[in-house]
């Protein structure tokens, strides 16, 4: 994946929605302290541009170094690049050290992760028993019935080029494996609803459709997903009501938890 997102790095970074500001405060009322977060899969800083508010020191890390690049320079955000797979020793060294951490957040990425090796790290990482995780996902955005309609079509033509780790986003996170008890005030580990809104015209629509990864695999496989046909549904189902900017609405799904006591199993 890493790849993908390097080659989209400037359009994923104008064309993606943010996160609310909710989100990050329903996360930080569940760390108890608020010394340093660790944000996997930071990409282009969105989340970490969040967690700087709110945490003493934030390492953001990637795989990419191009998304990491086009991130906000913040006196208390550390960006570094890291390897596809790391050994606790590489935690060690580029994150930091044995239960230091307060939060891991990992903002639409973990359904891409070796989820069993990436959470022995987590743990290894988070501070005991209180340490935080919060891995979220969006899905796709909501306008109205007629858009939603011409997408849900184009959505099921899109489906034979989507990693099967897709389907954890169509889940919402609700059977992704997350071995860690609820956090202080909550009896499960979610998913909790979030939403975030981001206004758009058609064009910039279609480009966030063209920064999907199963359209980026459809083109390399010689399949134009947004056909002629399909751009003129979606054209009639836009101006239906007067065309022009609409609001998206991207529904969030969090799952959170503490990392608990050593040796204490989490089913």
């Amino acid at each position: 994946m890493g790849d993908f997102y390097d080659k989209l790095a400037n359009r994923y970074s104008e064309i993606r929605p943010n996160y609310p500001p909710e989100l990050f405060q329903f996360i930080a009322s569940k760390t108890p302290v608020r010394d340093l977060a660790w944000d996997v899969g930071a990409g282009n800083g969105q989340a970490a541009r969040s967690l700087a508010g709110m945490y003493k020191n934030v390492v953001a890390t990637d795989i990419s170094q191009k998304q990491l690049d086009l991130a906000p320079k913040l006196p208390n955000v550390r960006y570094q690049q890291t390897s596809p797979v790391s050994t606790i020793a590489e935690i060690e060294h580029n994150v930091a050290p044995q239960s230091s951490v307060d939060l891991i957040t990992i903002a639409q990425a973990v359904h891409w992760f070796d989820l069993p090796k990436f959470y022995q790290q987590a743990k290894w990482v988070l501070k005991k028993p209180h340490g935080v995780i919060a891995a979220w996902c969006y899905t796709p955005a909501e306008f109205n019935q007629s858009v939603d309609s011409v997408f849900a079509r184009f959505y099921i033509d899109a489906k034979p080029y989507w990693d099967p780790a897709r389907y954890h986003l169509d889940d919402r996170y609700r059977s992704i494996e997350f071995p860690f008890m609820p956090v202080e005030g909550e009896d499960h580990t979610g998913p909790f609803k979030f939403k975030t809104e981001r206004q758009m015209d058609l064009d910039s629509y279609f480009a966030y459709l063209r920064t999907w990864s199963g359209y980026q695999t459809a083109q390399k496989n010689g399949v134009e997903l947004l056909t002629s046909n399909v751009i003129e549904d979606f054209e009639r189902a836009w101006n239906e009501d007067g065309g022009g900017q609409k609001i998206g609405v991207f529904p969030i799904y969090l799952r959170i938890g503490k990392v608990g006591i050593p040796g204490y199993l989490v089913k």
